[in-house]
C-alpha cells in the first residue's frame, strides 16, 4: 500500500481526538474500517504509531514523526488546493487573483500597489526591484512576472525583441537635483548649458539615458564630466555634500534641503512605460493596470505644483499616450 494524504488525515484525527472510536465519527467511518485502515497504515511505515489502552489513543515515537510530517504536508496541500481553485476560477475573466510587478522603482509602483490591494484585498501582490529593463523584459518572457513598470529614455521604448507589449504612462522632463541655496535654484527650470562646470551624479541602469545626457549637454555646448552612479541614497549624499548635481525625475520628492528644478526646454526627457506579455493572464487586466499607473503617477507629480505649471509650456510631457505614442509590441 502507497501512503497518501487521506492517510494521514486519518493519524492525525486519532491523535487531535485522542480516540480511534472518536476520530472514526469525526471522519464518517465506521469504528472497525478505521481500526483496519489504521493497521494497513502502521503496517505500511513499519511499526505502531498509537498506544492504545482505556486512556484512549498516544502517539508513540514514529507516531509522532508521522505527525510533524502530516501537519506541514496536510495544510501545504489545501493551499496548493485553494490558490489552484482560485486560479482556475479566474481564468475565464478579467480578473486576476496573483499580480507579480516587477519595477525599477520610481513613483508608480507604490500607487499601484495600493490600489491594488483597496479593489482586490484578497489578491496575492509580490514585487520585484531591479536596475536593469533587460532584466526584467526577461522575467516578463518567462513567464515569472506579469507586469513590468518600468522608465526609459524620453524617445525610446524598451526593446521589442522579447515579444512584449509595452505602453506609455507618462513622458517627463528630467530634473537637476541640487541644494537650495544654489544659484541655480532662484529660477523655475535651468539652462543646461550654465551648468557646464558641474560634476553630476545618476542612478544606475541599462538603456541609452549615459548617451542622451552627452548628447544633450553637446547641444548645450559643453562636454559634461563623468556621471557618477549610483542608488539613490548615494545620489542624494553626493548632492547633500556638494560634490554634484543629481539627475532625476520630477516626481522625486527631495530631501530637506534640496530642491529641483526642470531643465529649460526639456531637452532631456524620461518615459515611464508598463509591459506585459500579450498572450499571458495578464494581458486581460492590462487596462485596469495602465489606468492604475496614470493615476498613481498624476498624485505623485501633483506633489510639485512648481513642475506642473511649468509644464503646460510643454504640451508633449506629463500623463497619457501621446498620439503618436500608440503601444509598441514585436510584431
Amino acid at each position: 500500500m502507497n501512503l497518501e494524504l487521506r492517510h494521514l488525515k486519518v493519524v492525525v484525527a486519532i491523535a487531535e481526538t485522542g480516540s480511534v472510536t472518536k476520530a472514526a465519527s469525526q471522519l464518517g467511518l465506521a469504528q472497525p474500517a478505521l481500526t483496519a485502515q489504521l493497521q494497513r497504515i502502521e503496517r505500511t511505515l513499519g511499526g505502531p504509531l498509537f498506544e492504545r489502552d482505556r486512556r484512549g489513543a498516544r502517539p508513540t515515537a514514529l507516531g509522532e514523526l508521522v505527525l510533524s510530517r502530516a501537519r506541514v504536508l496536510l495544510p501545504a496541500m489545501k493551499g496548493l488546493q485553494d490558490e489552484a481553485a482560485r486560479l482556475a476560477g479566474s481564468s475565464g475573466s478579467d480578473t486576476m487573483s496573483r499580480y507579480r510587478i516587477g519595477a525599477l522603482g520610481g513613483p508608480i509602483l507604490g500607487g499601484m500597489v495600493y490600489r491594488l490591494s483597496t479593489i482586490q484585498p484578497d489578491a496575492q501582490i509580490t514585487t520585484h526591484a531591479s536596475y536593469y529593463v533587460e532584466e526584467l523584459a526577461t522575467m516578463l518572457q518567462g513567464g515569472k512576472l506579469d507586469y513590468a513598470q518600468v522608465g526609459v529614455c524620453g524617445d525610446a521604448m524598451p526593446s521589442a525583441d522579447y515579444g512584449l507589449v509595452w505602453q506609455t504612462v507618462a513622458v517627463d522632463a528630467v530634473c537637476v537635483l541640487m541644494p537650495d541655496d544654489h544659484p541655480a535654484a532662484k529660477a523655475v527650470d535651468v539652462d543646461l548649458a550654465e551648468l557646464a562646470h558641474e560634476q553630476w551624479a545618476g542612478g544606475t541602469g541599462d538603456g541609452c539615458f549615459a548617451d542622451c545626457f552627452a548628447a544633450a549637454c553637446a547641444r548645450a555646448g559643453f562636454t559634461p564630466r563623468r556621471v557618477l552612479e549610483s542608488d539613490v541614497r548615494g545620489c542624494v549624499d553626493m548632492v547633500e555634500s556638494g560634490l554634484a548635481l543629481g539627475l532625476c525625475q520630477p516626481t522625486f520628492r527631495p530631501p530637506a534641503g534640496l530642491t529641483s528644478r526642470p531643465m529649460r526646454g526639456a531637452p532631456l526627457r524620461w518615459r515611464q512605460v508598463l509591459g506585459w506579455h500579450p498572450e499571458s493572464p495578464a494581458a486581460r487586466s492590462a487596462t485596469k493596470l495602465i489606468e492604475m499607473a496614470e493615476e498613481a503617477y498624476q498624485e505623485v507629480v501633483s506633489r510639485n505644483p512648481l513642475y506642473v505649471e511649468w509644464t503646460k509650456e510643454y504640451p508633449h510631457l506629463g500623463g497619457g499616450v501621446p498620439d503618436n505614442m500608440a503601444p509598441l509590441s514585436a510584431s
